[in-house]
């Protein structure tokens, strides 16, 4: 394990941030924090991160490197006047990392930043932003990472490219990235598990698979020709164009797609539709 946080607690004069939460996540893993806001996500990270002293609990990170772990909380803090390069460079003299243009240019690549790019970052789109924030996270090699909120403000592209980038990291990279978010759909395509925090406290914690399962009662199946299955008139289903959303459990649902496969629907995709009040139910 590379991180672990236990038993964490942290008030702000008479409002309880946190109460008694533990997590913990290991090397080329993703852990998922969903929680609306408000629901302590923030502090748990400023805690991780050591900006905030808990009032009890601890935090332990295995590592031995200059930098343990890197992050960002809220929105990337850039020097908004400097390009991608000058800022890396800058924040890398500030944190005594290599500073050397091989070294700059490598941060840029790593985190799919153009070269070419030479004008201020205020010019720059957010998922841009935040993959210079990330660049920034991951100078002097920490083997964790804590991203807070980093698809707040981007498009379905910027969702997408981002999503892809924290993957690498984790598999390539072997880093141990804990990722919050009020968004669970990103979060359930990525995350190995998942921790749900309301008012402060954990309801749900487990493999991602596990508590989705839990919190869903319909699929949304995509097919051209959807329209054409005899099987779906025995489910209680909402067709849509392309589409239909059908009620049936999550161990049902293999069965129903071996079925349509029989008859001949080309299905293109199928998405579980989470039950919200199901899954932050204490």
């Amino acid at each position: 394990m590379i991180i672990s946080g236990s038993n964490l607690s942290k008030s702000y004069k008479s409002l309880k941030a946190l109460n008694d939460v533990s997590i913990s996540c290991s090397a080329g893993k993703i852990s998922g924090i969903v929680g609306a806001n408000g629901s302590g996500k923030t502090t748990l990270f400023k805690i991780l991160l050591k900006i905030l002293k808990p009032d009890s609990g601890s935090v332990i990170i295995n590592s031995k490197r200059v930098k343990p772990i890197g992050g960002i909380i809220e929105k990337p803090a850039l020097y908004e006047y400097l390009n991608a390069y000058d800022n890396l460079k800058l924040f890398a003299s500030i944190q005594g990392a290599k500073s050397d243009k091989e070294s700059i240019i490598n941060g840029l690549l790593k985190v799919g930043l153009p070269l070419d790019r030479k004008d201020p970052v205020k010019n720059f789109s957010m998922g841009m932003k935040q993959r210079l924030g990330i660049a920034i996270a991951l100078l002097n090699n920490p083997e964790c990472l804590v991203l807070d909120e980093p698809f707040s403000g981007l498009d379905p592209m910027g969702i997408s490219s981002l999503k892809k980038l924290i993957i690498t990291l984790a598999e390539e990279e072997k880093l141990a990235i804990l990722i919050s978010s009020h968004i669970i759909d990103e979060l359930a395509k990525i995350c190995h598990t998942l921790t749900v925090l309301k008012k402060g406290e954990i309801v749900h914690s487990g493999t991602t698979k596990a508590l989705i399962n839990k919190s869903t009662q319909a699929y949304t199946i995509s097919a051209n020709n959807i329209a054409n299955s005899s099987i779906l008139q025995a489910y209680n289903t909402v067709f849509k164009e392309n589409s239909v959303t059908v009620q049936i459990d999550p161990e049902h649902i293999a069965v129903l797609l071996q079925k349509l496969y029989e008859e001949h629907i080309q299905i293109e995709s199928c998405v579980p539709e989470i039950n919200m009040n199901k899954l932050f139910e204490t």
